[in-house]
């Protein structure tokens, strides 16, 4: 690979912790007792450690708090894009990226909470679409329903 081709890293991010606010405030109202202690950082950690880095080709998603997990999906792959922006969530600038893919071990793959997710959906987009052509990669949707040609070569065979 050249230096030219080489993968280079766009944007590299974790979710915001903005999506465990309620747990979070639930802990410190009750934070005498042990058990709310523990629940706080355990799910402080799972946002903390959930890393999500866009290169070039690939989109690595890294989870785990002692055992780490990295899931890779080829940018060629992604099918379709939605940006969901709630209304609390827009209050703060965040958004979840939803990536509909043909990768049969994920489906869907969901970038949550992350701050500018309009500019980061645009990024994906386009770098998408690079991968596509530097590959020759075509997406093609094939119907349910049989074609109207072999539809009437059924028809004559009655």
């Amino acid at each position: 690979m050249t230096e030219a081709n080489a993968e280079k890293t766009i944007w590299k991010g974790r979710s915001s912790h903005w999506t465990k606010a309620h747990v979070y405030l639930l802990c410190a109202i009750c934070c005498w007792a042990i058990v709310p202690i523990y629940i706080l950082i355990n799910r402080w950690l799972q946002v903390h450690c959930r890393v999500y880095e866009l290169t070039t080709e690939r989109l690595h998603v890294t989870t785990g708090v002692l055992s780490k997990l990295t899931q890779d999906l080829e940018l060629y792959r992604i099918k379709d894009i939605t940006l969901v922006q709630p209304a609390l969530m827009r209050v703060v600038k965040l958004g979840n990226v939803v990536l509909t893919t043909t990768d049969q071990s994920t489906p869907t793959v969901v970038i949550e909470a992350v701050r500018y997710p309009v500019w980061l959906r645009d990024q994906i987009r386009k770098h998408v679409e690079k991968c596509r052509l530097a590959k020759g990669v075509r997406q093609v949707d094939f119907a349910d329903t049989p074609a109207p040609a072999a539809a009437a070569a059924t028809d004559n065979d009655r």
